[in-house]
C-alpha cells in the first residue's frame, strides 16, 4: 500500500514540468515532487502516474516511491506567485508525490549520456506497455541518480484515459509512438525484455494497484467502472505484447 504524507513546507516549483510541480517536505522530514490534483492536466494524470508507477516499481525498473500527500490549505500561504497560491488552494486534499532525488540529473544522449541494451529494452517495453508517449528527446522523463538511470513523470501515460471510448483500441495498438523513445536506439534485447516483464505481470497486480486510486480522482469518467475498465485495459495491452513489442523492434531496426 501506498504511504500517506502530509506535505509541510512548499520547497520551490519545479517550472519545467507540466502542471507545475513542486518539491515539497512531508512530516517524515522526507523531500517529495509534489504533483497537483489541481493542476491544468486534472487528476487523471495522478491516475497515471500511481498506475503506470506503481506497474513500473512491481516490474523492479527503477522508479522512485510513490506516495500519497495531503495538502492543506495553509500551505504556502505566503507563496509570493498568485499562480502558485491558486494552485495550492486547488490542490487541498489528497494528491501524489515521488520520492525526491536530490542531485540528478536529466539523460541527455548529447552530453555522452548512454545506457545499457538490458536496461533500455525494459524501459521501452514497459513505456510501450502502459502507452506512456512522454520519453522522447524532447522531454527524456529519465534521471541520472548516482550514475544510475530512474525512470520518472508517469502522467502522460494510459491516455485513453480521456477518450474513454478508445478504450479497446488502444489496449490492442501497437503504439506506433514508441519510435520516439529517448531509449530505443539502445533496447537491442527487447524480445527477452518482452518474455521476462510480461511473466511478471498478471490481473491481480493491476486490481492490486488499481485499488489504491481514490475514488474522486475517478468521478469524471464516463464509466459505471472504471476501474473495470483500467482492469480490461491492462489486461488487454498484456495480451497485446507481441503486437507493440514487434512495433518497437521495427522502429528500431528503421533508426
Amino acid at each position: 500500500m501506498l504511504r500517506t504524507v502530509r506535505a509541510t513546507r512548499y520547497v520551490t516549483p519545479l517550472r519545467e514540468g507540466g502542471g507545475l510541480p513542486a518539491i515539497v517536505e512531508a512530516d517524515d522530514l522526507g523531500l517529495y515532487v509534489l504533483k497537483f490534483r489541481g493542476a491544468g492536466q486534472g487528476p487523471l494524470a495522478l491516475v497515471a502516474e500511481l498506475v503506470a508507477g506503481e506497474i513500473g516499481r512491481a516490474l523492479d525498473l527503477p522508479v522512485p516511491e510513490i506516495v500519497f500527500i495531503e495538502v492543506d490549505a495553509a500551505l504556502g500561504r505566503n507563496e509570493p506567485d498568485q499562480e502558485i497560491r491558486d494552485l495550492l488552494r486547488a490542490s487541498t486534499g489528497l494528491n501524489l508525490g515521488l520520492d525526491y532525488l536530490p542531485g540528478s540529473v536529466m539523460f541527455d544522449p548529447a552530453a555522452g549520456d548512454r545506457a545499457t541494451a538490458d536496461f533500455a529494452s525494459l524501459a521501452v517495453w514497459f513505456d510501450a506497455f502502459v502507452t506512456n508517449v512522454d520519453r522522447t528527446p524532447h522531454n527524456p522523463n529519465l534521471l541520472l541518480w548516482h550514475k544510475s538511470p530512474w525512470l520518472i513523470d508517469h502522467g502522460a501515460a494510459l491516455y485513453f484515459h480521456h477518450d474513454w471510448p478508445s478504450l479497446d483500441r488502444v489496449a490492442l495498438s501497437p503504439f506506433t509512438a514508441i519510435r520516439n523513445h529517448i531509449l530505443l536506439p539502445w533496447a537491442a534485447t527487447l524480445p527477452d525484455a518482452a518474455a521476462q516483464l510480461r511473466q511478471m505481470l498478471n490481473e491481480g497486480l493491476f486490481t492490486r494497484i488499481l485499488a489504491e486510486v481514490p475514488e474522486d480522482w475517478l468521478a469524471h469518467i464516463p464509466a459505471d467502472d472504471p476501474r473495470a475498465g483500467y482492469l480490461r485495459f491492462l489486461s488487454g495491452r498484456l495480451e497485446a505484447s507481441p503486437i507493440f513489442t514487434g512495433e518497437a523492434i521495427r522502429a528500431r531496426a528503421a533508426i
